[in-house]
Order: structure tokens, then C-alpha cells, then sequence
């Protein structure tokens, strides 16, 4: 069985450290009765607050034949997030992230950065934030990829879009800009420096 790994993060702002939520880290084999999802698991956790009993999947497909070009050279690959809500013996789907690489016939990404999910309460409401940081690409050079960081709290979507940056040669790199979204830029400040740090620490293209 993989292991899965979630970022318990503590953070501290102008000197104030903020507490941990009780995170547990489910598996395949210990996941609630009914919840559905596509791809593979690639990260998970389980925490309660003020909505309840919470499940965060993250998934991926990996690549798979293009379904709309009938070319052997031609892949499509799709990632998800998921946010159930455990209620008794009965299971709510609260929202659902989806993105994607289609018709892509040169090297293909579409997958969650390592170690990035996070669950927080960084404006102490009791209400978690969730945290996830992914790429995307089609491409057949060393340009950057697409890295986008998304962040929920209950309902409210929060995003940060932009490119990881690739270091061309010793002092020589390329991309690494991003723009926060209007949800962002008008929400607690705690959540933008917590997206910053979390950006600076995946900026870079790793060649994984």
C-alpha cells in the first residue's frame, strides 16, 4: 500500500502560532462506505470541525490513450480533489476539483505536487481551509508548467495561477510568476502569505 502524506502545518504570524486540527490519514482500505472517486489515490485525510466529520481524496488517472484522437501518440491525464462530508452511515459530496491535459502528443503532466495538501484554520473560525498545489503541462522543451494552488474553505474557493520556474542555467531561470484570484486578494490576509510560503517552497522545476 502507497503511503499517503498530509502537511501538517503550523504556522506563525506576527508571533501568534496557530494549532493543529486532529488529522488522520486514511487508506484504500479504511475509507468511508460510499465514497466514489476516479484515478488512483495519491493523498488523503480525514479531520472534524465545524461542518463535521471531513475526507479530502486527491487523485490522478495518470496517461491514458486520448479518447478523441484516435492516434497512439495522442495521451489525455485528469486530476481530482474531493470533499466529502461524513454524516452517520450517509456520505455528502461538498465539492469536487477537476483539471486536465488533453490530446497531448509530447510529454504529458497532470498531478499534485508532493507533500503540498494541508488542512488549516489560520482565521481561527473552526472552519478548515484545504489546501492542494498541482501541475500541468503538454510540452516537448523545458518550459514551465502550469502550477495552480487551490484552497477551500467549506464552500468558498480561493486559487493561485501561475507558472513553477526552470532554471535554464546557473543564473539564467525561466517563469515562477503568479496572480492571486479576487477571493484571495480580498480574504484574510493569513491566507495569502500561507499560499505565498507555500509557492516559494514548490517554485522550482524538480525533473522528477
Amino acid at each position: 500500500m502507497k503511503h499517503f502524506f498530509v502537511w501538517l502545518y503550523v504556522l506563525c504570524i506576527n508571533g501568534a502560532c496557530l494549532a493543529q486540527l486532529n488529522i488522520t490519514k486514511p487508506n484504500t482500505t479504511s475509507l468511508p462506505k460510499g465514497i466514489i472517486f476516479k484515478g488512483r489515490i495519491v493523498d488523503a485525510a480525514r479531520w472534524t470541525d465545524d461542518l463535521g466529520d471531513n475526507v479530502i481524496i486527491l487523485t490522478e488517472t495518470g496517461e491514458y490513450q486520448s479518447t478523441t484522437v484516435k492516434d497512439d501518440g495522442y495521451r489525455d491525464g485528469e486530476l481530482y480533489g474531493y470533499h466529502y462530508l461524513v454524516q452517520g452511515d450517509s456520505i455528502k459530496l461538498l465539492w469536487k476539483v477537476y483539471d486536465f491535459i488533453k490530446e497531448c502528443p509530447v510529454e504529458l503532466k497532470a498531478s499534485f505536487i508532493k507533500n503540498t495538501l494541508a488542512i488549516t484554520d489560520l482565521n481561527h473560525d473552526g472552519k478548515a481551509e484545504i489546501w492542494m498545489m498541482y501541475k500541468t503541462v503538454c510540452h516537448g522543451d523545458v518550459s514551465p508548467s502550469n502550477m495552480k494552488i487551490i484552497m477551500y474553505e467549506g464552500s468558498q474557493k480561493f486559487a493561485v495561477r501561475g507558472t513553477n520556474r526552470v532554471k535554464l542555467s546557473a543564473n539564467k531561470f525561466l517563469g515562477g510568476e503568479y496572480s492571486f484570484d479576487d477571493a484571495f486578494k480580498t480574504g484574510p490576509e493569513p491566507f495569502r502569505e500561507f499560499a505565498k510560503q507555500l509557492w516559494q517552497k514548490n517554485i522550482l522545476e524538480t525533473w522528477e
